[in-house]
């Protein structure tokens, strides 16, 4: 049931579902970036994922493998995105990168969303834009 939730979270992240990612979340969930930052809080992370996707219009992951044990699920995978939709020839402003998530699951929620990716090429492109 665990690893389904997962899916269903992913599935709401790669279809931009602001709504069914916060319903899919407790009310004190918290949010850890791959820099060790975090957002506490459903209402705040609602606004933290609109805000991504404002940055990365097309932001997805792709998820390969995952592993289970107990309320922590582990998942493995991919994350992409193009820094707000500005594609060139060259992909300059579009990463693709190895990324997992530490997930941790209450009462059929998505407690803890934790990120762990090499975000150099992502901050990157950003910093390149200013």
């Amino acid at each position: 049931m665990n690893k389904q939730i997962v899916y269903n979270f992913a599935d709401a992240i790669n279809s931009h579902n602001i709504d069914g990612l916060y319903a899919l979340m407790t009310n004190d969930h918290l949010f850890v970036d791959a820099y060790g930052n975090k957002v506490e809080g459903k209402d705040k992370m609602k606004a933290g994922w609109a805000g991504y996707f404002q940055w990365f219009p097309d932001y997805k992951i792709e998820i390969t493998q995952l592993f289970e044990d107990g309320d922590t699920v582990a998942a493995f995978g991919f994350a992409e995105g193009t820094f707000k939709g500005m594609k060139t020839d060259n992909n300059e402003n579009n990463w693709r990168l190895p990324a997992a998530w530490k997930v941790i699951v209450a009462d059929n929620k998505v407690k803890l969303w934790q990120v762990y990716a090499d975000t150099k090429i992502p901050f990157d492109i950003i910093g390149r834009s200013k």
